[in-house]
């Protein structure tokens, strides 16, 4: 099933959960009643699934003057990375005495680099592994979940968000705008002794370019252009060994230095910007496979879905590197840290794209062996040569994901032992009838917000345990964001009724910009309307109106896990330390919904694990 999962509030779903809540659905609900000799007879529609499942997305179709287009402006933000590479790769090297046969063999390593990984790997392979027009590592992650059925206690919902084809790890975002903007502004020590070092963190959208565009930019401009620039640095260090620290501007004419300055340091900047998007989308697409805790995330355009926004991944990303920038005082230091968290990525990129070819594409083994024995060696090389750089510089990387990898390690395990927790207490149909038919019913409606489509949360049993009562009215809401700019209001709600009567589940569709305005009785009015759509009779309906006349309450849980002290002291520390603390300090799952603090009440549970 194919579906987006929301930015604040993750709608966990599965094949098991779809098939449990087909077997409560709506036409077999209606089918029991009609048994019953209640009215509705021959009522047919969709199945709350059915209903549930996205539309697939068509690629969309480009003139010739359109991708020509689109490709110009896939320059500053597809190839605004490795763009600006002759600023730095050169001056990277550190050489005691270098000859002409050195410069050579560089020049060398740097064209069958950009000719084989660069544009046969990525441009003609990887490119067509994209996810509905989406790249990027959790791309290719989530196009394989929908095609590859993973074991794991964790059910993880399956994702098609926007993305660069650039996306790199975690760190990459931040060795990048040091890197580039460091390497261009340092063009001023081989002028003077005065070094002047700057970064500016702004934000740049990302677009939407399809592979063709990106294929055209790289195959006709980007690759022969670096190609030659790469040639006239090596045949001017040939001639200048001694200016190999400072190869880029020490290789522009005198009259053309000032110039090529100022285009040097606007282009690292909006490379930098492009790695620093690139972080957005990666954070975000993390997120929504359940994989690191939520953090704010603001669309800033209208048009595309992919353009988001994150102040605190722009925070944590302007001090990181600040810090890298103070502490390296140099490029080539950073050269050398940036060096090893690329190789990495293509790493996980080969062996991904590996699987891709195998599973979906249905390559033939022997052909998706030989690529993967043949990548994973060339960059295996790559990767034991750079290890020398580990020391000076490279352990930056390893540290920056050491540092993620905690965090996303702690939170994927907390998530895995509250949603094992939740699946062995989740109230089975019978307890939910008993319990509901047995409680004290007052007038109003009890809206529960939950980020489960199946099942009923233990967190209702522990409502009615300290309550002793429930609303006439019962409505279990989740919410999930669709990749469109806003939802008609007819399309708003999918309605379904549950056992006994008076207890119902619905689906409130947000588009990336649309409000989630829940503080006004508004909001509760075009609920009960939609829940009318499905009534059965003007009984069910008078009841409606009385419960909205009552008033409304939102009921939200917060859950607390405590790891009891039968497991080790590792596990204890992870959920009582490490993902209490990421719960307590990032966002919960519904602080982006706007409710009025006078309707709601958070009802806290220990789950004991």
């Amino acid at each position: 099933m194919e579906h987006h999962a929301p930015d604040d509030i993750v709608v966990q779903v599965n094949a098991a959960a779809v098939a449990a809540v087909d077997e409560r659905s709506s036409t077999s609900q209606i089918g029991d009643h009609d048994g019953a000799g209640n009215a509705g007879a021959g009522m047919t529609r969709r199945t709350f699934s059915e209903s549930y499942k996205m539309r697939h997305r068509n690629s969309l179709v480009f003139t010739k003057w359109q991708v020509a287009l689109l490709s110009y402006q896939s320059l500053g933000v597809v190839y605004g990375d490795i763009g600006t590479s002759p600023l730095y790769t050169f001056s990277s090297f550190t050489l005691p005495n270098p000859v002409t046969e050195d410069f050579l063999g560089i020049l060398s390593l740097i064209l069958w680099t950009l000719t084989l990984i660069s544009l046969v790997k990525y441009v003609l392979i990887v490119l067509d592994a994209d996810d509905h027009g989406e790249g990027g590592t959790f791309a290719l992650y989530s196009l394989l979940r929908q095609h590859v059925n993973f074991k794991g206690n964790m059910p993880v919902p399956v994702t098609r968000l926007e993305s660069d084809i650039n996306l790199k790890f975690h760190s990459d975002g931040a060795l990048t705008p040091s890197i580039s903007v460091l390497s261009a502004v340092q063009g001023i020590q081989s002028r003077s002794s005065s070094i002047t070092q700057g970064a500016e963190a702004m934000f740049a959208d990302l677009g939407h370019f399809n592979k063709k565009s990106i294929q055209m930019a790289f195959s006709f401009l980007v690759y022969p252009a670096l190609i030659l620039a790469y040639a006239g640095q090596a045949a001017f260090l040939i001639k200048n060994p001694s200016k190999l620290s400072t190869t880029f501007y020490s290789s522009t004419p005198e009259p053309l230095f000032w110039p090529m300055f100022i285009v040097a340091s606007l282009a690292a900047i909006v490379a930098s910007q492009a790695l620093i998007s690139a972080s957005y989308s990666i954070i975000r697409q993390s997120i929504a496979l359940g994989c690191f805790p939520r953090v704010t995330m603001k669309h800033t355009s209208e048009k595309y879905e992919g353009q988001v926004y994150s102040p605190e991944v722009n925070y944590f990303l302007m001090i990181v590197c600040i810090l890298i920038t103070v502490g390296f005082k140099g490029g080539p230091e950073i050269g050398q840290a940036y060096g090893v968290a690329v190789i990495w990525v293509m790493l996980i990129t080969t062996s991904l794209i590996t699987v891709v070819m195998v599973i979906i594409w249905q390559v033939n083994v022997a052909l998706a062996g030989s690529f993967y024995v043949f990548y994973t060696t060339l960059e295996g090389l790559i990767t034991i040569s750079l290890l020398y750089k580990i020391a000076q510089g490279g352990w930056v990387p390893f540290a920056i994901t050491a540092f993620f990898l905690i965090i996303t390690l702690s939170w994927t395990y907390g998530r895995s032992k509250k949603n094992e927790y939740e699946a062995n207490n989740l109230m089975d149909k019978q307890e939910f009838i008993k319990t509901v038919t047995m409680s004290n019913r007052v007038p109003g409606i009890c809206i529960f917000c939950t980020d489960l489509m199946n099942g009923i949360p233990p967190i209702v049993r522990h409502y009615v345990h300290h309550m002793g009562s429930l609303r006439e009215l019962m409505v279990f809401v989740t919410l999930r964001s669709l990749p469109v700019r806003s939802v008609l209001p007819e399309e708003r709600f999918l309605i379904d009724k549950l056992e006994p009567f008076g207890v119902y589940r619905c689906i409130v569709q947000y588009g990336y910009m649309d409000n989630q305005n829940m503080d006004d009785d508004e909001y509760v009015a075009s609920v009960i309307a939609s829940m009318k759509e499905i009534a059965e009779n003007e009984d069910e309906i008078m009841v409606m109106d009385s419960a909205f006349a009552n008033g409304s309450t939102f009921v939200l849980g917060r859950v607390i896990l405590k790891m009891s002290n039968n497991q080790n002291c590792f596990k204890r520390f992870v959920i009582n330390n490490l993902y209490r603390f990421l719960q307590k300090n990032f966002r919960s799952n519904i602080a982006s919904l706007k409710i009025a603090p006078g309707k709601t009440l958070q009802v806290g549970m220990q789950y004991e694990i």
